[in-house]
């Protein structure tokens, strides 16, 4: 489990490339200093698995599924991605809950100035993902935890910070660029468990879906 708090920005020595498999070689410095073999690491957002140690670059494999869902496929050499190494028990807690599995992927629509803030405007590809999508709500942007603005006409914003930008690959982030989107994992939990007692008491003639009530609540253990 990650926070979004991008711990430092890495730089794409090299990859290796496989039909729709990936090898990235990374070289980080804070990334380094306790990585062992098998930790979990977020690049850009996605949660990736350190398969090698080089001193000062790490490598990580690119399964097809990954490939496929999110931007890693662009990446190439020299270029800068954001990393962030799994929260330590203890730790604070200064972002969100973001697991590392990215929901699709957006354009970047507009990039604006606002005083000492900056305004990136985003479209997901999955139009279906508005739904997580809420005003004064998370959501991680190529791993960066951050709060929606606004959320209307098939777009979202997002405002970020000097500091945020300064620690980040998304300085380097134009209007037409592709970012991982992750959204809130309580609401795809909450989603879920709301929809899943009507799924399961559905037979074949197919009855009407159960409303939301005290009743419902009660027999699906949340009251």
């Amino acid at each position: 489990m990650f926070t979004g708090l991008v711990e430092e920005v890495g730089i794409l020595k090299s990859v290796q490339r496989k039909g729709e498999a990936m090898v990235l070689n990374i070289q980080a410095d804070v990334i380094m200093e306790d990585l062992k073999l098998g930790d979990s690491i977020s690049v850009n957002g996605v949660c990736l698995t350190a398969v090698s140690d080089q001193g000062n670059s790490f490598a990580v494999d690119v399964m097809p599924e990954t490939y496929r869902h999110t931007n890693l496929k662009h990446l190439k050499v020299g270029g800068k991605v954001n990393l962030e190494r799994a929260m330590a028990a203890g730790g604070r807690f200064g972002g969100h809950i973001v697991q590392g599995h990215v929901d699709g992927t957006g354009t970047i629509t507009g990039v604006t100035r606002d005083q000492n803030a900056v305004v990136y405007e985003i479209s997901p590809f999955n139009h279906s993902l508005f739904k997580y999508i809420i005003p004064q709500g998370s959501i991680t942007v190529d791993g960066i935890s951050l709060t929606v603005v606004s959320s209307s006409n098939g777009k979202f914003s997002i405002s970020i910070i000097p500091h945020t930008l300064s620690k980040t690959a998304l300085s380097l982030k134009r209007a037409g660029d592709t970012v991982n989107l992750e959204c809130d994992v309580l609401g795809k939990y909450v989603e879920h468990l709301l929809n899943y007692g009507g799924r399961a008491q559905r037979t074949e003639s197919n009855p009407p879906k159960q409303t939301l009530g005290m009743q419902f609540l009660v027999e699906n253990g949340f009251a």
